[in-house]
């Protein structure tokens, strides 16, 4: 599965995406699947009790739980989530996460500023 790079009007798709990334013991990784200039989009696998630490993005994000389950910290709250579930935060939010067991997550980073 390679990174898609694309222009804003060019449409693109990737099929099997979790098959191709599926959690491995210990470790988080992730897949640039999307990148042009409004917006960015990755997925993670996170085994459970994987991290990632508190920092933030110049970008609005959007966080998708996929599959698993995981604990996100932003403003200074925790909230408990699960398959289904989703988050926004506004550019420079800072943010952690802490996988609860084997999970995917879906990010999509959209650049504000090109749209405004």
């Amino acid at each position: 599965m390679a990174q898609a790079l694309t222009s804003v009007t060019d449409s693109a798709s990737q099929v099997g995406i979790l098959d191709a990334l599926p959690v491995t013991p210990d470790s988080t990784t992730s897949r640039v699947l999307l990148n042009n200039p409004l917006l960015r989009v990755v997925y993670f696998a996170f085994d459970g009790g994987e991290l990632l630490t508190d920092h933030s993005s110049p970008r609005a994000v959007v966080v998708q739980v996929l599959s698993g389950a995981i604990r996100f910290t932003y403003d200074g709250r925790e909230v408990a989530m699960k398959t289904g579930d989703l988050v926004y935060l506004a550019p420079g939010v800072r943010h952690s996460l802490i996988a609860d067991e084997p999970s995917h997550l879906s990010l999509v980073m959209i650049d504000t500023e090109a749209i405004e």
